[in-house]
């Protein structure tokens, strides 16, 4: 495994602990400015939204996350990285509902800035679990 492919893992890595601690900066500073999410049945978000939607979603109305990724490819590419991954995220509601368990395949494109590789596209393609609350 190349350096590269060690950052590049070790980005996903602290990306899902700092979403599971609810760290929107953290989150937010593994973004370039331009960033681009992509979700079926969704108008493209920007860095904005995605604040945006985190800033709500806190105190009292939190989710509590957890997740899994598995990287199941990384190429490098000068400054330009792409990678898909297997996610599965469940997201606990705070009054006790039952949890939202969504999986499947996410592709990410991340670029290099200022030394450190950062998301720039990410396309999302989880979907509901059987047998999960799926309403939201």
């Amino acid at each position: 495994m190349t350096t590269d492919e060690i950052e590049i893992r070790e980005l996903i890595t602290t990306r899902m602990a700092a979403t599971k601690e609810g760290d929107i900066a953290k989150v937010l500073g593994m973004m370039t400015d331009d960033v681009v999410f992509l979700v079926p049945g969704c108008p493209p978000t920007k860095k904005a939204d995605f604040a945006r939607a985190a800033t709500a979603q806190t105190g009292k109305q939190a989710l509590a996350f957890e997740g899994t990724s598995e990287v199941q490819e990384v190429t490098v590419v000068g400054d330009w990285a792409f990678m898909w991954t297997k996610l599965r995220v469940v997201a606990n509601p705070p009054n006790g509902a039952a949890p939202i368990v969504r999986s499947g395949h996410t592709l990410s494109v991340l670029r290099k800035e200022g030394g450190k590789r950062l998301f720039a596209r990410d396309a999302n393609l989880l979907a509901p679990e059987q047998g999960s609350n799926s309403s939201r």
